[in-house]
């Protein structure tokens, strides 16, 4: 009895696992300005994020162009900038560093519609974005 219990039990919760909604990816829905709402460090122990106030203070934001381009803005100066391409759910960064070299990852997105962004950075250094479109 326990037995049939816990298989209903495992069949349920795979396919409720299974009904996520897979995201699309088009560049175009990129194209623009995200201003960060939420910033968190989820995979830190402890998990870390940081403030609203700090947030309102230096109001950073990603920016998508339509020449492939990402710049990411915090506090009025430049963070990072570089290319980007679109691989399934995530948004490939060609980040370029000083003295020209240049570093590949990935933005995993968990939500994207026509005002709403959310990606990621994977590990325990991994930082969870919550951005809006201007």
């Amino acid at each position: 009895m326990l037995k049939n219990h816990l298989l209903a039990a495992t069949i349920s919760l795979l396919l409720f696992a299974s009904c996520k909604e897979k995201i699309i990816l088009k560049k175009s829905d990129l194209y623009g300005k995200w201003k960060y709402l939420k910033v968190e460090n989820p995979y830190s122990q402890p998990p870390d994020s940081v403030t609203t106030a700090e947030l309102q203070m230096q109001k950073p934001y990603i920016l998508f162009t339509q020449k492939d381009s990402m710049q990411i803005w915090w506090g009025g100066s430049l963070l990072s900038h570089g290319s980007f391409k679109i691989a399934g759910d995530s948004i490939r960064v060609n980040e370029i560093l000083p003295g020209g070299k240049t570093r590949e990852f990935p933005f995993m997105v968990s939500k994207i519609t026509v005002t709403d962004l959310t990606f990621e950075t994977s590990g325990v250094d991994g930082t969870r974005v919550t951005a809006v479109k201007e």
